[in-house]
């Protein structure tokens, strides 16, 4: 008789490291340094930064100051050190504000000094950085405080930029909101897609067994469905307590919402009600007061406008000999 299978061992709740934890924990070290790597190797290829050296005597030292041109919440400055580490060897980065922090148009984010060809080989990539992930994190918080005083968590989805996924998730919970499943391989996310076809009975029995099999199989943060109709959601929530952790109520509007969540109260509880689909600043408020736990949106990964930040020079005397 075989052995029984050893129940997988438990996934860190990511919900509950602080955003420095969380970007270790998504991106440790070698990942980062790899990443800034091969995004330097766009900017400076085989040969440098030409310009930088034909213009710049090799002794000129300056310090740089990065400023947000545009209020909004600070992001990427754990990013911009392995940036200066990597393509300015020799200067120094200090931080003005922690990722996270907001700051007001014109404020200083971070400065460096050091070797000016240096500073100037890494500029480009460096505000590359801090502006996409800082329009991310400001776009998040403007979730975040249009929901505020109710007890949804603004998430974000897999809607992200191919090989920025983890940058982009710390962005948002540096914006104060929250992760929902970093891939395939860690949350278990029946969808549409999954179950087309089969009646809500079906679907709800079809769900039972392959929650158990996964669970068996594989380490999960979580069990979710996604329900199109308050009738596939009666069938999900009539399943056995710890079947489902959590149910996506998919383009539902607010009264249907509100419907759902009564539904929920009444049937069971402790599972989760996630609304998707279509949110955007302006009926997030409505989404939330329906009392569903988390709102996923899109839109903090895939449309946030980069924020304006920029590198201004003042140019220092070349050091003693």
């Amino acid at each position: 008789m075989a052995s029984p299978r050893p129940a997988p061992a438990a996934l860190p709740d990511l919900a509950a490291l602080s955003p420095a934890g969380l970007l270790t924990a998504l991106m440790p070290a070698g990942e980062l340094a790899a990443h800034v790597a091969r995004a330097l190797a766009e900017d400076l290829g085989s040969a440098g930064d030409v310009t930088g050296q034909a213009m710049i005597p090799a002794d000129t030292h300056a310090t740089a100051v990065v400023r947000l041109r545009s209020g909004g919440v600070a992001c990427g400055g754990a990013v911009a050190e392995e940036v200066i580490r990597q393509a300015a060897v020799d200067a120094r980065l200090s931080r003005h504000a922690e990722d996270g922090e907001r700051l007001e148009a014109g404020a200083t984010f971070l400065s460096v000094q050091g070797p000016l060809r240096g500073i100037l080989a890494a500029e480009r990539t460096l505000l590359n950085y801090v502006g996409h992930l800082s329009g991310i994190a400001t776009l998040t918080a403007r979730y975040v405080e249009r929901t505020a005083g109710t007890r949804a968590a603004i998430c974000d989805t897999r809607k992200t930029m191919p090989g920025m996924r983890m940058l982009e998730k710390w962005a948002v919970r540096c914006g104060g909101g929250t992760n929902h499943r970093i891939g395939l391989f860690d949350a278990m996310l029946v969808k549409d897609n999954h179950v087309a076809g089969l009646a809500p009975k079906e679907m709800a029995e079809r769900v039972a067994g392959a929650a158990s099999d996964a669970r068996m199989r594989s380490p999960l943060r979580f069990v979710e469905v996604e329900c199109d109709t308050l009738d596939q959601l009666r069938a999900i929530l009539s399943l056995p307590a710890g079947t489902v952790d959590m149910v996506l109520l998919d383009n539902m509007r607010p009264a249907q919402l509100a419907d759902a969540v009564r539904m929920r109260d009444s049937a069971a509880p402790a599972v989760l009600l996630e609304a998707s689909g279509g949110v955007h600043l302006d009926d997030v408020a409505a989404i939330a007061a329906t009392g569903v736990d988390r709102i996923s949106v899109g839109a903090l990964t895939h449309s946030a406008p980069c924020l304006d930040v920029g590198l201004d020079i003042d140019v220092a005397p070349a050091p003693a000999a």
